[in-house]
C-alpha cells in the first residue's frame, strides 16, 4: 500500500462548472499531507515539484509551455532535455506560472532493491503509484510493478488521436488509456506526461484503491489529489460546520472510477494556464463487460430452479452423512468454477515475492507471518482462510484478526472461535493464530478523531462504526490465547501480541455479488429475479463510493495493504457467468439461499459449519453499532427510530 498526492496551483480548469460548488475552506499544511501519506507508506517518502512557465518561439511567434523539475531541497532545477539552471537563494529568477507538487509514500512489497517515489525518467515524466499488478502486464517475481509501469507509461504515445477513435499517429505505441485498461488488479495513479504537457490520473474500474479529489472552487482554487484526507482537515472544522453537525467533508470527494487527463494550453487566463479535463473510456472489451455487470441467465425456468434446489437437498443429505461433505455431483459446476477462480485469486495476492524473504529474515519475530485475514469466522473470511492455507507454504503461520466491542460475548468473537476449530480440523499442519482485538468505545476519543479523517468524505455513523472496526482490526494489536485449541474449560493464558503481517485479505465484494444483504431479499420479494439482479448490479457499480475507498484508507493507515480476492477480475467474471439462481436463491431461508454459491464453495473446502453461517455485518458482529447507538442516541431503539445507520455524524459528540 502506498500513499500518493498532487497539489496543483496556477492552472485554471476549463470546465466552469467546477467552480460553482460551495465548500468550506479547509486549513492544512504540506506536512499534514505528508504525515497522512507516510502512515500508508512507511518505507520511504519523497516529493518532486514541477514548475511550468510560458515561452514564446521567436521564429514562429508560437507560445508554448516549458517544464522544469525541482527536487525537494535541491538548489537547481532540471529541464526534461537535461539543461540545468542554478537558482538564486533557492528560488528561480522569475516566479513559475504553475506548480505541480507530486508526493509519494511507499510500502514496498515487491522488487529486489529499495525504491522511492515519485518516479522520474530521463524524458521528464513523473509518476506516483498506489496499486498491485496481478495480471495483464508481466511483472517478474523480483521486479517492482511501479517501476515496470513507469517504463511502459514513458513509452506511451503523446498524440491525441485515440480521443477521437483514430489510430495512434506514433506507430507501435499504445495510449495511456490502452495501457491502464490492460491492468488486472487495484490501482490509483498520477502521471505527468511531459512530451504532451498532459496530467493523467485515475483509479481502477472498481475503485479498489482510494483517490480523493478537490476540484477548484471559488474558496480554494487549487486542484488536489490525495489517497487520504489529512487529519487536520477534519479536526479544524469551522464554526459553521460544528453548528450544523457536519464534518467538512465537502472539501474532498471520492474520485469516480476511470482514467482522466488534463491537457494544458499555453493560453493564459487570469494569470493561469488553461487546463481541459477529460474522462477517457476503458479500451478493454473484457473490462467493459465486467463494468456493465450484465448477467445472461437471470430468471430460471421452473425445471432449472427445481433441479438446482434438488441438488441443494442432496448436498444437505450428503454433508449430514459423510465426513467428506457433498459429492462433486451434488455441487453446481458454477460453484466449482468459482472455487478455481477464487483459489487463483488468493494465490496471486499472496505470492511471496523476493522482498518478502528479506523482510522475513531481518524481522526479529521468530515465526514469520506475511499474510493475515480480517476474520469474523463467517462464510467469507472462512473461505479466504482455507484458500490461504492452500496457497501459502506450511512454514508460515497465519494471523486471524478479530475485533470485538463486547469481549468474548460478541457474535463475531464466538463464530471466530468456532471457525478456528474448524480450520484446525481440516488443516492440521497449519498453525493458526486468532488475535483477540478488544476495544472499549468510550475510551477511543483520540482514535475517533483520527478515523473521522480516514473515512472522509464518508460521514455517517455507519461509516464511522465500520471504519473504527476495520482500523482496529488492521492494527493487529491484541491478545493471543495460548492453548486455545484445547479444553475450553481449562484456564487459558493470554499473551499480548501484535501482528506484523503487511498483507491483509478482506472479504469485500462477496455480499454485493452473491446477494448477502437484507435489501437483496426485499428486492427479490418485491421484484423477483430481475429486481434482485438490478439491486446487485447497483451495489457493484457503487461499491467504490460506499465501501472500498473508506476501507482502503482505514486499513492502509497502519502501513498494511488490503487485498480483496472476491473482487479479482476473474472471480467477478466467474460469478457473472453463473446463473443467478445458482448464485442465490432467496426463496430459501437465511443461511441457505443467500450467497448460495459461496456456501457450496465452503462445502467443497470442507467447511461444513461455516457453510451455514448467517450473514452478519462487522458493525453488528463486533457490537460496535450497539455501543455507538447507546453513546450517541441513548439506546438501540432510539437509534433505530433516528435511522442511525444513515444519520450524518454530529461533530461535537466526537471532537469535544
Amino acid at each position: 500500500m502506498c500513499g500518493i498526492a498532487l497539489l496543483v496551483s496556477g492552472i485554471r480548469l476549463a470546465s466552469s462548472s467546477l467552480l460553482d460548488s460551495k465548500t468550506e475552506q479547509i486549513v492544512f499544511s504540506l506536512d499534514d499531507i505528508k504525515a497522512a501519506l507516510r502512515r500508508r507508506g512507511p518505507d520511504s517518502l519523497g516529493t518532486k515539484k514541477l514548475l511550468l512557465n510560458p515561452k514564446v518561439s521567436t521564429s514562429v511567434e508560437l507560445q508554448y509551455i516549458v517544464s522544469f523539475i525541482e527536487a525537494e531541497g535541491n538548489p537547481s532545477i532540471s529541464s526534461a532535455n537535461g539543461e540545468t539552471r542554478k537558482l538564486e537563494n533557492g528560488s528561480s529568477h522569475c516566479k513559475p506560472f504553475a506548480e505541480l507538487l507530486f508526493i509519494g509514500a511507499t510500502l514496498q512489497l515487491r522488487g529486489l532493491t529499495p525504491i522511492s517515489q515519485p518516479f522520474v525518467d530521463s524524458a521528464g515524466n513523473i509518476f506516483v503509484y498506489n496499486g498491485e499488478i496481478f495480471g495483464g502486464i508481466h511483472v517478474g517475481s523480483d521486479s517492482n510493478d511501479g517501476e515496470v509501469l513507469m517504463e511502459l507509461l514513458g513509452n506511451c504515445c503523446a498524440c491525441h488521436s485515440h480521443e477521437n477513435g483514430r489510430a495512434c499517429e506514433e506507430k507501435d505505441k499504445c495510449s495511456v488509456p490502452d495501457l491502464l485498461s490492460t491492468i488486472k488488479g487495484p490501482w490509483a495513479i498520477i502521471f505527468w506526461q511531459d512530451s504532451s504537457k498532459t496530467l493523467w490520473f485515475g483509479r481502477d474500474a472498481f475503485g479498489r484503491r482510494s483517490l480523493l479529489v478537490h476540484w477548484p472552487t471559488l474558496e480554494d482554487s487549487r486542484f488536489l489529489l490525495s489517497s487520504v484526507s489529512p487529519t487536520s482537515s477534519i479536526v479544524q472544522t469551522s464554526d459553521f460546520e460544528v453548528k450544523n453537525g457536519a464534518i467538512g467533508v465537502n472539501f474532498w470527494e471520492e474520485l469516480s472510477c476511470g482514467i482522466y487527463s488534463i491537457s494544458l494550453d499555453a493560453t493564459k487566463v487570469d494569470g493561469c494556464f488553461l487546463g481541459e479535463v477529460k474522462k477517457h473510456n476503458w479500451t478493454s472489451a473484457a473490462l467493459k463487460e465486467l463494468i456493465k455487470w450484465e448477467r445472461i441467465n437471470v430468471e430460471p425456468k421452473s425445471e432449472e430452479l427445481y433441479f438446482s434446489r434438488f441438488k441443494a437437498i442432496r448436498e444437505g443429505d450428503d454433508s449430514g452423512h459423510a465426513c467428506s461433505g457433498p459429492s462433486q455431483a451434488s455441487v453446481s459446476v458454477s460453484a466449482q468454477e468459482v472455487l478455481v477462480a477464487l483459489r487463483e485469486s488468493v494465490m496471486r495476492r499472496t505470492s511471496l515475492n523476493t522482498i518478502f524473504q528479506a523482510v522475513t529474515c531481518d524481522d526479529k519475530q521468530s515465526e514469520p507471518v506475511p499474510v493475515a485475514v480480517l476474520f469474523s469466522g463467517g462464510l467469507d473470511s472462512m473461505i479466504l482462510a482455507a484458500l490461504l492455507d492452500q496457497c501459502l507454504a506450511p512454514i508460515y503461520e497465519i494471523d486471524l484478526l478479530n475485533v470485538s466491542f463486547d469481549g468474548e460475548s460478541a457474535p463475531d468473537r464466538i463464530s471466530a472461535k468456532r471457525g478456528v476449530k474448524e480450520l484446525r480440523r481440516i488443516t492440521p499442519l497449519r498453525r493458526w493464530r486468532l488475535v483477540h482485538i478488544d476495544a472499549d468505545l468510550s475510551k477511543l476519543t483520540s482514535e475517533m478523531k483520527h478515523v473521522l479523517s480516514l473515512i472522509c468524505p464518508a460521514n455517517t455513523y455507519m461509516d464511522l462504526n465500520i471504519g473504527i472496526a476495520l482500523w482496529l482490526a488492521a492494527g493487529g494489536e491484541g491478545w493471543v490465547h495460548e492453548d486455545a485449541d484445547t479444553d475450553m474449560n481449562k484456564d487459558i493464558q493470554s499473551v499480548k501480541y501484535k501482528s506484523r503481517a503487511k498483507i491483509l485479505l478482506v472479504g469485500s465484494g462477496a455480499d454485493e455479488q452473491c446477494a448477502g444483504y437484507g435489501r437483496h431479499r426485499t428486492k427479490y420479494v418485491n421484484g423477483s429475479w430481475h429486481g434482485l439482479h438490478e439491486e446487485m448490479k447497483l451495489d457493484m457499480q457503487r461499491i467504490w463510493k460506499r465501501n472500498l475507498g473508506r476501507d482502503d484508507r482505514c486499513i492502509a493507515d497502519h502501513g498494511k495493504e488490503a487485498r480483496f480476492p472476491f473482487l479479482d477480475e476473474d472471480v467477478i467474471k466467474a460469478l457473472l457467468d453463473a446463473p443467478l439462481w445458482e448464485v442465490a436463491d432467496l426463496n430459501q431461508p437465511s443461511g441457505t439461499g443467500d450467497k448460495k454459491i459461496l456456501r457450496e464453495v465452503a462445502q467443497l473446502l470442507g467447511l461444513h459449519e461455516a457453510a451455514v453461517q448467517p450473514k452478519r455485518a462487522i458493525q453488528f458482529g463486533s457490537r460496535i453499532a450497539r455501543e455507538s447507538n447507546r453513546k450517541n442516541f441513548g439506546s438501540n431503539r432510539a437509534a433505530n427510530q433516528a435511522s442511525a445507520g444513515s444519520a450524518v455524524i454530529h461533530v461535537p459528540s466526537y471532537l469535544d
